[in-house]
């Protein structure tokens, strides 16, 4: 056997197949945990109140960066955390031990839609003192003294079956799902914690853009058209 010449090098040696895709692995586990952490996270629509922007099933990617980094617009479709009893309990599907391990740790690191539980998704038509009205004469919703045409509601709903007249108060969003005859929104929540209107701390994002189903791929647009004309309150 011939014996290593002194002064030779070793050939350096190469991390083993299996330390390369676990550094792989965690290393990509970790991008995701910090992309949905602070810039975008994965949200699944449970109910119909948004139709026809968004219908139960689909898939929106949220701008983490919001309200922390950006300002919430009126208009903007958010995802927010439950202001306190808008939502009925939520019982998590049993998946069984594995399963519910697997989808709590996809969920964790982003690879799967955040848990709906304990959010909500719908459209701020208030800001911070802003007085929001319904109805006029010819049934639109008004905002600091001035109608809005709201071109995103579903076709066939009224911008509100039942009156309302409300200043949102500092630190506040006043929100309102786009199918109005079928969104448990600001107007029905007056008797719950903070009064029918969301905490802006609450909000998690906005939505940017539809992902699921792929055959509706869609980038969420802010309407600052209908908005233009409103003045600051």
């Amino acid at each position: 056997m011939a014996e290593q010449q002194p002064g030779a090098r070793r050939a350096p040696r190469r991390p083993s197949l299996v330390r390369e895709t676990a550094i792989i692995l965690v290393s990509a586990l970790v991008l995701s945990w910090l992309i949905k952490s602070f810039l975008v996270q994965a949200f699944f629509i449970p109910s119909a109140s948004m139709e026809d922007t968004l219908v139960e099933g689909d898939r929106v990617m949220v701008s983490r960066l919001v309200p922390d980094a950006f300002d919430v617009h009126r208009g903007d479709v958010i995802v927010f955390k439950d202001p306190g009893s808008w939502l009925p309990p939520y019982v998590a599907p049993d998946r069984g031990p594995v399963g519910n391990a697997v989808t709590s740790a996809m969920t964790f690191v982003g690879l799967l839609p955040q848990d709906t539980g304990e959010h909500l998704i719908k459209r701020v038509i208030g800001l911070p003192g802003d007085t929001v009205v319904c109805c006029d004469a010819q049934g639109r919703v008004s905002v600091n003294g001035q109608p809005i045409d709201e071109t995103y509601i579903k076709p066939g709903s009224v911008p509100s079956q039942d009156p309302f007249d409300t200043v949102v108060p500092e630190g506040m969003l006043f929100v309102m799902g786009d199918n109005r005859q079928h969104s448990a929104d600001s107007r029905y929540n007056t008797g719950k914690p903070g009064g029918g209107f969301v905490p802006i701390n609450n909000v998690v994002g906005t939505a940017f853009v539809k992902v699921w189903p792929l055959s509706d791929f869609t980038f969420m647009r802010n309407p600052g058209d209908v908005f233009a004309e409103v003045p600051e309150p």
